[in-house]
């Protein structure tokens, strides 16, 4: 029986619609990536903040980046921007409502408490490095997820301890290369507050037409942040505003007064800012931010900042416990060292290990073992085959000795030192390796 024909053409391979090549998938908006280029400024930054820690006595901490949401509204406060506005909040699959960190001193609190660390001998003083996250309009220096570095200072009420953290930040900046000035205030009890708070309503109120409807919700549910504003038009009304100095209690004021003198004694540079309130609403007392030396007056270009909050442990269920402290933000650190062309030179590799054939990268490996066990800075190239693609290499890291390794060298027990600078080798024992440029780097060292 003939077969039948179809009606339908064969479709060439040419008809088949093409597939379209998968698209890049780039950093979500506000994040990004830290490349090895950047890590000698982390690096710098992390190594400095460790050094100076030790220094003072503080002890380090890491808590969760992800926390229960509650942490955040009763500790940082339901009105302010960041509980409002910029926290990443989820609930999980239990039914947990949860928060990645939008800054980390409410944390460190609630460590304080769960641990407690109460117990301990007081003051107890830590500090911290991590990640924070704030979905804020990504900007220089400024992005979703961010670090910083902090201390807190827990279970002390003396002024000293205010100044001593202010200052610990200022030097903090100095040893990076950056002069700051601190802008200080003092925002006194919550009892001065809410007398403040009702001037700063009096004197708003009568404006409240030029106000941004933004402004008009922040007058309405705490006018404190109304210092806060970023408006022109309000950094223009505030200008003749009350300041909150001429509410304190005399015990807040002797207390200020006793941070200045502090200050004054140590050679902290600082101005007085009548309007700093900081935007988070558990500060008591002292308040502080960091800003270059350079920045003119009236700039929100903070580097850092912090200031006493006394009334944070309670808030989240402990004892009442005085407590200060301070966060610098790493990010925008960075971005002013390399804006201020500050080359920080990535750590120095001494000696680069170069083979040649299948037995002297066997040999060159167990070589690269002893070196690194000796503690010495050492890079390599193994799947490397041409000994000048890998002088190439060591000639671009700026070591000062290659060692070479052959058939030769293998059969012989040898390695060819080379040394870089003066570009001249020699043949020393396998077994001396070790010891033979132990002893090259303290001939270097005297003559440098």
């Amino acid at each position: 029986m003939p077969l039948k024909k179809s009606n339908s053409a064969a479709k060439k391979p040419s008809d088949a619609p093409a597939k379209k090549a998968p698209q890049p998938i780039t950093p979500v908006r506000g994040m990004r990536d830290i490349l090895p280029a950047d890590f000698p400024y982390w690096r710098k930054m992390f190594e400095t903040a460790q050094g100076l820690c030790d220094a003072y006595g503080f002890d380090r901490i890491e808590t969760p980046v992800l926390e229960d949401t509650p942490l955040f509204v009763r500790g940082v406060g339901k009105q302010t921007d960041v509980v409002e506005k910029e926290m990443y909040s989820f609930e999980t699959p239990g039914g947990d409502k949860v928060s990645l960190r939008p800054e980390n001193t409410a944390g460190v609190c609630r460590a304080y408490i769960h641990h407690g660390m109460l117990n301990l001998p007081q003051p107890v003083k830590l500090w911290y490095w991590g990640q924070m996250f704030r979905h804020d309009r990504p900007q220089s220096g400024r992005y979703r997820q961010f670090w910083q570095y902090g201390c807190e200072i827990i279970g002390e009420e003396d002024a000293v301890v205010d100044a001593q953290l202010a200052l610990i930040a200022w030097r903090y900046l100095k040893d990076l290369g950056i002069e700051s000035t601190v802008r200080i205030n003092s925002i006194g009890t919550p009892e001065c507050r809410l007398n403040y708070r009702n001037a700063l309503v009096a004197y708003f109120r009568p404006k409240r037409s030029r106000l941004s409807e933004e402004d008009k919700k922040r007058l309405l549910k705490n006018p404190l942040r109304l210092l806060d504003s970023k408006d022109p038009v309000v950094a223009e009304m505030k200008v003749e505003a009350p300041q909150i100095v001429d509410w304190l209690d005399e015990s807040s004021k002797n207390h200020f007064m006793r941070v200045l003198e502090y200050l004054d004694e140590v050679g902290v540079p600082y101005q007085l800012d009548p309007f700093l309130v900081r935007g988070l609403d558990y500060y008591t007392q002292t308040v502080f931010e960091l800003y270059e030396a350079t920045e003119e007056e009236g700039s929100q270009n903070a580097l850092g900042g912090g200031g006493r909050y006394d009334g944070l442990m309670e808030l989240l269920g402990g004892r009442p416990t005085p407590a200060a402290g301070f966060a610098i933000g790493v990010d925008r650190v960075i971005s002013r060292l390399k804006a201020s062309s500050q080359n920080i030179e990535p750590k120095k590799v001494d000696v680069f290990v170069a083979q040649l054939g299948e037995g002297g990268r066997k040999k060159a490996l167990a070589i690269f073992e002893e070196l690194r066990e000796a503690g010495m800075s050492a890079s390599e190239n193994f799947a490397k085959n041409s000994i000048k693609a890998q002088m190439d290499i060591a000639n671009r890291l700026g070591v000062k000795w290659t060692l070479i390794v052959g058939q030769k060298e293998v059969l012989d027990g040898t390695v060819i030192v080379r040394d870089m600078d003066a570009g001249t080798q020699e043949i020393v024992d396998a077994r001396k390796i070790v010891q033979v440029l132990q002893k090259k780097m303290i001939q270097k060292e005297q003559e440098a």
